[in-house]
């Protein structure tokens, strides 16, 4: 089907698919709603996306690392629109997950978009970071970069669009095995993307391309789709991620349903996990 686009673009509401009640062309909250707050300094409010497990896996992280990064985690449920609430929009006014609130200071500090928090939390335990900071920067920002051609690009057309359409599912999975071709090739003369260290940028990388490749957890038939069993060194380096302790609670928290993991729509102790 042809489209001709309109000489002014036009808000259609109901044109969206899946998402049409969450997304909009304004920001600003549209409705009063205040945070809950824990016990603990730090205050995440998310949901279990491949962006919001970046931060709860390198929470767990750093517990498990021994370091005292106790969090309390609240669940932001964006298909009810808890991400246009005055309060979340208070900490982020870009409306999406993650948000931190960080009250180990005087004052509260708030920190968005996943990097920052990755970074913010690292550089506050000096974990994490690798012997290589240069190189783990560059690919912290390459995966911030490349995932929305995975995710609003390949994932919204393959998975979620209204209709199947061919040029726009051609087009970004060609982009994502090129991405994926990318990380298996650094990942054949290394075990870890920024070297010889586990780092932030392997935590923000897995949750996008590491669970890509594991089964297709992202999107249904995803793997088979892509040959993903053609990136061997990305597999690998994604089942030793996914072995990992901190990694299999991380996935829980904040998730609201589905059986693999166990959903935990909020965390306030390592005991909520038993």
């Amino acid at each position: 089907m042809s489209y001709t686009p309109p000489d002014v673009w036009i808000w259609d509401a109901e044109n969206g698919g899946q998402f049409a009640s969450t997304n909009r062309p304004v920001a600003g909250p549209t409705h009063d709603k205040a945070l809950p707050r824990g016990e603990h300094p730090y205050q995440l409010h998310s949901l279990a996306t491949p962006n919001g497990q970046k931060v709860t896996i390198l929470f767990e992280e750093l517990i498990e690392a021994g370091h005292d990064a106790e969090y309390d985690a609240w669940p932001i449920d964006i298909g009810e629109g808890d991400q246009f609430g005055a309060g979340f929009v208070e900490i982020n006014p870009n409306s999406k997950i993650p948000a931190l609130l960080d009250l180990t200071g005087p004052e509260p500090v708030r920190i968005f978009e996943s990097g920052a928090i990755l970074l913010h939390l690292a550089e506050r335990y000096g974990a994490f970071l690798g012997d290589d900071r240069p190189e783990m920067l560059s690919w912290l920002f390459w995966q911030m970069g490349s995932a929305p051609f995975l995710g609003g690009g390949f994932g919204h057309f393959f998975a979620y669009a209204p209709e199947k359409m061919e040029y726009p599912i051609n087009r970004y999975a060609m982009e994502a095995k090129r991405q994926l071709d990318v990380l298996n090739r650094e990942l054949a003369h290394k075990e870890w993307i920024a070297g010889d260290d586990y780092t932030i940028a392997d935590m923000a990388i897995w949750p996008w391309y590491g669970q890509l490749c594991l089964g297709g957890r992202l999107y249904d038939g995803s793997d088979r789709f892509l040959a993903v069993h053609e990136y061997e060194n990305v597999v690998e380096w994604a089942k030793r991620i996914d072995a990992r302790p901190a990694v299999r609670r991380g996935q829980r928290v904040n998730r609201l349903k589905g059986e693999n993991p166990a959903p935990l729509p909020e965390r306030h102790s390592p005991a909520d996990f038993d």
